[in-house]
């Protein structure tokens, strides 16, 4: 078997030889042809030079001859000739650097003697790489290129011309701008080196001038998709910023329209991290009226301190920070953030923030992070015990309705020195416009519902009033008051009631909590839902609540699906004073199914207890379900309503209809409370205060008293008359309802005028919690 031949190895000059016998035999051929082309050029130039001054000296031989203007003419030729050479050499010098450019690495390397295995980035790609980053840096370089280049064109071409024609150096500058400007005004040259000339100078006109526009297309289609997607900033100033999306955001801006109506409109901003197109589309879908407000959107995160500078978020007077229609968790974490965001603008912001919670433990973090300046509205908190009340006290949820929205009566604070000095029990009856209901302490800034009639006014205190609008009230003259006797009722005693829960809350827990402080011992909790035992007092545990501590309630669990009818079958649900139907945990995220989930079980109790309960007679009912035949279900429904309340937790506005038009149930609107709540905080934070109060178990709250309490049946008296009787019982009635209304009165508009009152009638009243 034959050896492999060894190959010798190269030396390094052996090397340097090949390399540059490999540059010379590749390049060489490249550079002559260029070279040559070139000394052809300037050949040709040459001769049609040597040309013309042979057709002049033979034109001034024939004619006469005058002393020095051969040699004048003789230094132009030759000065053109010189202006040619050097527009054909500095113009064609240019392309052969480039061509040959990636050949001086290899020159380099061989000058240097070194062989590098590392591959290098060719020079024609770091040149083209500079230039392209330039060009995305800097935003007008393009521009500055395209006016250097008509300026390189018309300076080149413009000599050029002098070069191969008769005319002087500014006439010739001055036909290459026409050129340039114009490509069919070089028609009339005469001459095959002007017509070259000028058909290259407008050649690249055209190219110039098609490059411009290309431009000019680029930057008017940039300026209308920043327009279209909302990246412009805004130019407002003392307007109602709302940071996120969802689907709160349609009855938030209602009541915020509502609240401006009566200045004719305000502005408010949206920013959230969705296409503008599709905000305004949807926007324009609530189909109600904004009475004058501008809404604005842009698109952009609340989490980016330049998209917060693009809304003005230094000059807003309230900040809305939406919670997302993800989990709880995610969204308070969400929230969180944008707060974070919001104290990391250097320029600061002069109004207040609102933030809504999902959930009340993740409250003191936010406060932490944003300061006093912070208002927080916890929507599962402020829903849960809303719902306690509302069970414990029918009819109650449409009037929180009434105080909350801006449509009706709602709370306001403002400063009436002509008042200091006066008694609270006279401050009472002093504005015909509105109801009295708290006092803001200068001294210390706090809010104090209901004081006592011996509390004087003093200098700086604000007064807490129901009024329609902030603009609508004013003290007047003291009104005359009859004092007489009235029957002094007892409070009733509480007793012990049963309770179910349908549905699991995040926050079931804090409701617990406040019925605990709100029943009467021997009080029993049902708790209907999935989730196993075991599990229950786990998750209980974990937030907090010890079982065994509770007295007045005792809680008896049940496992099962609230809308399987076998299994609601199982409990005595005509035994129940009260059922709360709660919207699941596992279904926040998708208000529509968690709806439709507890209007099923709504129907199936309401059907259930109608065969259970005996029915009433009709005569009883008549007002109430006129217009059902006797068979009809719905009145079954309203029959067994008669016995039990229930509560249902509705998130999304349109399932209201579903469940009012058959009035069998006392719902609630919880997506639709807490925009009326976060609006009324937006625009006064201070009644954030008086909210809190309100719905906590101890301290005010919002109560239905009966109308024994204070008149006799058929007793003709005015308002104010039951409101200073009211006061003996140390309460403040906000408003009434007659009996056959399905509305109640919040702040009766004559209140001086006698009515005949009855004993079916209720009276609205905040009222020291028991």
């Amino acid at each position: 078997m034959e050896k492999p031949v060894a190959v010798p190895s190269q030396s390094p000059s052996q090397r340097i030889t090949r390399l540059w016998t490999h540059f010379s035999l590749t390049h060489c051929l490249k550079f002559s042809c260029s070279f040559s082309f070139t000394y052809v050029m300037f050949l040709r130039s040459k001769v049609s030079r040597l040309e013309a001054e042979n057709l002049i000296l033979v034109t001034r031989c024939n004619s006469s001859r005058v002393p020095g203007s051969d040699n004048n003419e003789m230094e132009e030729t030759n000065s053109r000739a010189v202006v040619l050479f050097y527009v054909i050499i500095t113009f064609v010098l240019p392309f052969l650097l480039y061509m040959y450019l990636d050949d001086l690495s290899h020159i380099k390397n061989l000058l240097r003697r070194t062989n590098q295995k590392k591959e290098e980035v060719p020079l024609k790609k770091r040149i083209a790489y500079s230039l392209d980053v330039c060009f995305s840096v800097y935003p007008y370089a393009k521009l500055l290129a395209l006016l250097l280049a008509t300026v390189v064109l018309i300076v080149y071409g413009g000599l050029a011309l002098y070069a191969v024609s008769d005319c002087g150096v500014d006439e010739a500058l001055w036909l290459s701008w026409t050129f340039v400007a114009d490509s069919g005004s070089h028609a009339d040259r005469v001459g095959v080196g002007a017509r070259i000339v000028s058909v290259a100078i407008s050649a690249g006109g055209m190219l110039i001038f098609a490059t411009m526009l290309g431009l000019i297309s680029d930057a008017i289609s940039k300026m209308v998709d920043s327009l279209r997607k909302g990246k412009s900033e805004v130019l407002e100033s003392n307007h109602i910023l709302i940071l996120g999306w969802s689907d709160k955001l349609g009855s938030l801006l209602k009541q915020l329209a509502i609240a401006n109506k009566s200045i004719g409109g305000g502005v408010v901003v949206v920013l959230a991290e969705r296409d503008k197109e599709e905000m305004e589309t949807d926007i324009a879908k609530f189909e109600f009226d904004l009475m004058g407000t501008s809404v604005i959107c842009r698109s952009g995160s609340p989490l980016i301190l330049a998209d917060l500078k693009k809304v003005s978020v230094s000059n807003a007077r309230a900040i809305i920070v939406l919670g997302s229609d993800e989990n709880a968790d995610q969204s308070d974490a969400r929230a969180l953030r944008v707060v974070l965001s919001l104290t990391g603008v250097k320029e600061g912001w002069k109004g207040h923030v609102v933030v809504e919670m999902c959930d009340l433990d993740n409250e003191p973090l936010v406060k932490l992070v944003g300061g006093e300046r912070i208002e927080t509205v916890v929507a599962h908190d402020v829903i849960g015990r809303l719902m306690i009340q509302c069970a414990l006290q029918p009819g109650l949820a449409q009037i929180w309705e009434d105080i909350l929205g801006f449509e009706n009566a709602e709370f306001y604070i403002k400063k009436w020195p002509q008042l200091d000095g006066y008694r609270f029990e006279d401050v009472l009856i002093s504005f015909p416009n509105a109801i009295p209901c708290g006092v803001k302490v200068a001294a210390d800034g706090k809010i104090v519902l209901n004081p006592s009639d011996d509390y004087v006014l003093k200098e700086g205190d604000e007064i807490l009033v129901i009024a329609e609008d902030d603009d609508t009230y004013a003290p007047g003259s003291l009104p005359e008051v009859r004092m007489c006797h009235f029957p002094k009722m007892q409070d009733p005693p509480k007793y012990p009631e049963k309770i179910l829960f349908c549905g699991w809350r995040r926050d079931i827990d804090d409701m617990i909590k406040v019925l605990e402080a709100l029943l009467a011992p021997g009080s029993e909790l049902w708790m209907f839902n999935e989730v196993p035992d075991q599990e229950r007092e786990k998750k209980l545990t974990d937030a907090g609540l010890n079982i065994s501590k509770l007295v007045n309630i005792k809680l008896v669990h049940r496992q099962g699906n609230a809308v399987i009818r076998r299994h609601l079958e199982s409990l005595p649900l005509e035994t129940f004073d009260s059922i709360l139907i709660l919207a699941e945990q596992s279904l926040e995220n998708s208000i529509v199914h968690s709806d439709s989930r507890s209007l099923a079980t709504l129907l199936l109790i309401r059907d259930i207890q109608s065969k259970r309960l005996p029915y009433k007679d009709a005569k009883s009912n008549a007002l109430r379900i006129s217009g059902f035949p006797n068979c009809c279900w719905i009145r079954k429904m309203q029959q067994a309503s008669d016995k039990s309340i229930v509560i249902s937790e509705i998130l999304d506005s349109r399932t209201k209809n579903l469940v009012s038009v058959s009035r069998i149930s006392d719902y609630v609107l919880s997506n639709e409370l807490v925009s009326m709540a976060l609006a009324m905080v937006a625009e006064d934070k201070q009644i954030n205060r008086v909210l809190k109060e309100l719905f906590a178990e101890k301290g005010n709250e919002l109560c239905i008293r009966p109308a024994e309490f204070y008149i006799y049946d058929q007793e003709e008296v005015c308002f104010y008359d039951i409101m200073r009787r009211a006061r003996q019982r140390q309460e403040v009635i906000i408003g009434y309802r007659l009996a056959g209304m399905d509305q109640a009165v919040i702040n009766p508009t004559d209140k001086s005028k006698h009515t005949k009152w009855s004993l079916d009638d209720v009276f609205v009243v905040i009222a020291s919690s028991q």
